[in-house]
């Protein structure tokens, strides 16, 4: 029986590399967001210290199995959402570019996060942001596994992103890995609003459900990738000396009060209707 044959095991794997990331340099891997900032960014970790994802992976689940059957009830549960507030929520969560990514967690953080006025902070997510991404590449690139929308047919929320995504492989999902990484960051940066990062990064990474373009067990082994990752920047020390600059300057960040960029009640009410299979 494989890994993916059952949900439990699965899940008691997922909690295994979950625990990882709380124990504890990318190839000259250049972020679309240096044309941003003046400078090229750069992951934090290099080379063998970039996790495996081919060698923590194992193969997407089979045809017929008890994990593809999972899947599929997802994806039938997720277009149900079309064009549904949570489809528009998925809309803009797609966006993992600089600086609107800065901002995908900052209703769960209370603060704005920006090159300005956090850029310590703003700097350590777009880092952290190429490494999770590069920690997905190799299983994908190996399985090649086809996204829903091109099985189903059906849109999805980024239809100019399409022909692109029919390139990159489904499994694991990169940005899951990138917000479930981020949701371990910024937790462990402020604890006291922990449980809404985690949860978070969880819906984060479900949005990529609903938005077509990802089977249930890629978001899983997506969060999977994102803790190895984290358990991994964790040995870095240019990782660990920003994270202690990021926790200060993020309680000074607090004291100035200034307006979120986003509304964050619409976001909390798009973010309440979820995929009951995916709980």
């Amino acid at each position: 029986m494989s890994l993916f044959d059952s949900p439990l095991r699965f899940g008691a794997a997922l909690v295994l590399g979950a625990a990882l990331s709380a124990c504890s340099s990318t190839p000259t891997h250049t972020s679309s967001t240096g044309k941003d900032t003046g400078t090229p960014v750069t992951g934090y970790l290099v080379g063998a210290a970039i996790p495996d994802s081919l060698a923590l992976s194992p193969a997407p689940p089979a045809p017929d199995s008890v994990a593809a059957q999972l899947d599929e009830a997802v994806a039938r549960q997720a277009l149900s959402m079309r064009d549904s507030a949570r489809f528009v929520q998925a809309h803009a969560d797609a966006d993992l570019s600089f600086p609107a990514g800065a901002d995908q967690f900052s209703c769960a953080l209370g603060v704005a996060v920006s090159a300005k006025t956090t850029p310590v902070l703003y700097r350590l997510l777009e880092r952290s942001r190429i490494d999770a991404s590069a920690a997905t590449k190799a299983a994908k690139n190996h399985y090649q596994r086809p996204r829903p929308f091109m099985v189903n047919n059906a849109p999805t929320c980024t239809p100019d992103d399409e022909e692109g995504l029919r390139k990159s492989g489904s499994y694991p999902s990169g940005h899951t890995s990138i917000g479930w990484a981020w949701a371990l960051i910024l937790s462990e940066i402020d604890p006291d609003h922990a449980t809404a990062l985690i949860e978070r990064g969880r819906n984060y990474g479900h949005s990529r459900l609903v938005c077509n373009v990802h089977w249930y067990s890629d978001v899983q082994q997506g969060q999977f990738m994102g803790a190895a990752t984290v358990a991994r920047l964790h040995d870095n020390p240019e990782f660990v000396a920003d994270l202690a600059k990021a926790r200060a300057e993020l309680s000074h960040a607090r004291t100035l009060n200034l307006p979120m960029p986003r509304d964050c009640a619409a976001e909390t009410a798009a973010l309440t209707s979820d995929i009951p299979e995916a709980r």
